[in-house]
């Protein structure tokens, strides 16, 4: 019997949490079953390397990987596309503004201009799985009889047409959320399409996360105070730029500390600037980007994920299988990354209620253990979801 044939398409292999749970996913697919292609809008990115040898890597589509480049470096080989970006982006602003929430709406504006100047993957496929938002290129140009859509965040957030982005959605046969939450969040947006939903949860690989905390000792980290530490792109979603108040507050009330901030991103000098503002430059550290972050979260004392907003934060999920006491906020879908009390604490948002949080766990030794402890008893790898997946391809 021929295996069937499996397209996965995502963006690129930069370092991130869709990118990681992309990992999990390639490095544990049964590929005795399956044949296996992974398409990426960019081949690129410090993952890339980390991408399993048992899947077939296929070639780079310039007209894609123009979608992310910068619009002069388009215009010369790709005109209509850096046009239509660039006409995008102005009623885009006019109409949403610039901030976070309207971020989604240039993002799936360009895909929905661009997509007809994009050629169509040679191969037909018995599935094709897209795993990155937006879905224009494999719901318009992938030729495959069954198609999978991921969800990997909260769309009640965002600002953009729902009407046009729910008729791309509407291709899929199947629309797969990373929790529960997240598809109810879903839900609420776009009701039409409750009936595709199914719950997927992120593949992660405990024994990598674990082998890779060992590949090195950070030097960063003197251990002389109470480490935090905070993973992830530095953009609005994640309020990275609160940090430096929350320390402010926390040493105003004489507990001294360090929070290490591990990412990338457009609002790093926001960051910056907060800090100096707040006059904590040492105490929260910017350690910029880290291709394997694992040392670190073994290293800290607490890991603390402030976000706005989430889907499900794949580095909460790789701090716990760490043992690390986590600490996260109050966003639409936390309760279904965190049993509060249990296996990390849920804070409400706020200044204050953030920093009288990370007190309260620095101060008490006893529920850092005990958090720890419960978190190194639970199984977090999630490897159920790929029968899941298999029942989708198959179905």
């Amino acid at each position: 019997m021929s295996k069937k044939k499996i397209l996965i398409v995502s963006g690129g292999m930069e370092i991130g949490g869709i990118e990681r749970s992309l990992l999990g996913l390639l490095g544990e697919f049964d590929y005795d079953s399956y044949d296996v292609d992974l398409f990426l809008h960019s081949v690129s990115g410090e993952f890339l390397p980390l991408v399993d040898k048992r899947c077939n890597l296929l070639p780079e589509i310039p007209q894609c990987a123009a979608m992310t480049k910068p619009l002069k470096t388009v215009l010369g080989k790709y005109p209509l596309i850096a046009l239509s970006r660039l006409y995008k982006r102005f009623t885009v602003q006019k109409k949403y503004g610039l901030n976070d929430a309207s971020s989604f709406a240039l993002l799936s504006g360009y895909w929905q201009s661009c997509v007809k100047y994009m050629p169509s993957p040679e191969k037909e496929y018995d599935a094709a799985v897209s795993f990155m938002w937006p879905h224009e290129y494999t719901a318009k140009k992938v030729k495959a009889k069954k198609k999978i859509a991921w969800i990997h965040t909260d769309y009640t957030v965002a600002r953009m047409d729902f009407e046009k982005d729910e008729k791309t959605w509407a291709v899929f046969d199947k629309i797969a959320g990373v929790s529960d939450d997240v598809c109810a969040a879903f839900a609420k947006v776009y009701p039409s399409l409750a009936d595709k939903l199914v719950t997927v949860e992120n593949i992660l690989s405990p024994d990598f996360v674990r082998a890779q905390a060992q590949l090195e000792r950070p030097g960063e980290t003197d251990g002389t105070l109470p480490s935090v530490l905070s993973v992830g792109r530095f953009c609005s979603a994640k309020a990275f730029e609160l940090i430096p108040q929350y320390s402010r507050i926390m040493l105003d009330k004489g507990f001294g500390h360090r929070w290490y901030i591990i990412g990338y991103g457009g609002e790093e000098k926001l960051i910056k600037d907060e800090i100096e503002k707040y006059n904590v430059s040492e105490n929260v550290i910017v350690l910029g980007k880290k291709a394997n972050p694992y040392p670190y979260m073994a290293a800290c004392d607490i890991y603390a994920q402030p976000s706005r907003y989430e889907g499900k934060a794949v580095t909460v999920r790789e701090a716990q299988i760490l043992g690390k006491p986590v600490l996260i906020t109050d966003f639409e879908t936390a309760k279904s990354q965190v049993e509060n009390g249990v296996d990390g604490i849920i804070c409400p948002m706020g200044a204050q209620s953030v920093a009288d949080a990370v007190i309260q766990l620095i101060d008490s030794k006893e529920t850092r253990e005990k958090l720890s402890l419960n978190c190194l008893e639970r199984n977090y790898g999630n490897k159920d979801s790929l029968q899941t997946i298999y029942k989708l391809i198959e179905s």
